[in-house]
């Protein structure tokens, strides 16, 4: 059984190098707090990727210590891991689509992993790819799409199932600002309802357009600010 816990990850002096070479990440300490939004931003190469390899359980740390929902994902069985993963939602670079599916049956993919019944999929299916601008693109195969229609059906299927933590890298960089903004606020919606978002850009524009969102910056491997406090726009203090 999975535990409850009051923060929804803690990384505690966490170092990852891959083989020999030196560490990409270097003592990265921080806590995410259920229902918030995060956006992690850094220049390329600083390790924003790697960094959310640990957070989705693709990679563990060469050290330190990573607790996901209150349980010590470093030393966890590799069976358990699955029970995990079925809490998250990942947006990749890559897109990562099943070639040889749908954009419809992509998007559906997680229902149905989850055990929902094919009845009750095709409603929130079609809204979702209505929502992204793909209704017209149901049918499609991932080959046929464009990069910026794999993008959207990508982030729909990460979306679909309301995972407790959505991890989102890059994932406005194949789409137009217009585009760019309505997914922001896809994932806006999504956190109001609890989901904890980590948005991985480099787009400082971006930063500006959540209200109450919280940045951690990474440089060179280390965050440079680690307590997660930078918050853009700052909060108002009530005038009365």
């Amino acid at each position: 059984m999975i535990e409850r816990a009051r923060d929804i990850v803690t990384f505690d002096n966490v170092g990852l190098r891959y083989g020999t070479d030196r560490e990409v990440l270097s003592d990265v300490s921080f806590t995410l707090h259920p229902g918030s939004f995060y956006f992690l931003t850094g220049a390329s190469g600083a390790g924003k990727t790697s960094l959310l390899k640990l957070l989705y359980l693709a990679q563990r740390p060469s050290r330190g210590v990573i607790r996901l929902f209150g349980t010590d994902t470093v030393t966890l069985p590799r069976k358990r891991l699955p029970a995990f993963r079925r809490r998250l939602g990942v947006v990749f670079q890559d897109f990562r689509l099943v070639p040889h599916l749908s954009a419809y049956d992509n998007v559906a993919l997680p229902l149905r992993v989850s055990g929902v019944r094919e009845g009750d999929i095709a409603k929130p299916v079609n809204d979702m790819l209505e929502w992204v601008g793909l209704s017209h693109r149901r049918e499609a195969r991932p080959a046929t799409l464009s990069g910026g229609e794999r993008q959207r059906v990508a982030i729909a299927r990460a979306v679909i199932g309301r995972p407790d933590m959505l991890l989102a890298d890059e994932p406005t960089g194949n789409v137009d600002p217009e585009m760019a903004l309505k997914l922001l606020r896809l994932f806006e919606a999504l956190n109001r309802l609890g989901t904890t978002v980590v948005v991985a850009t480099h787009d400082v524009h971006l930063l500006r357009k959540v209200s109450g969102s919280m940045i951690m910056r990474l440089d060179k491997g280390r965050l440079s600010d680690p307590t997660g406090a930078l918050r853009y726009p700052p909060r108002r203090e009530n005038a009365g």
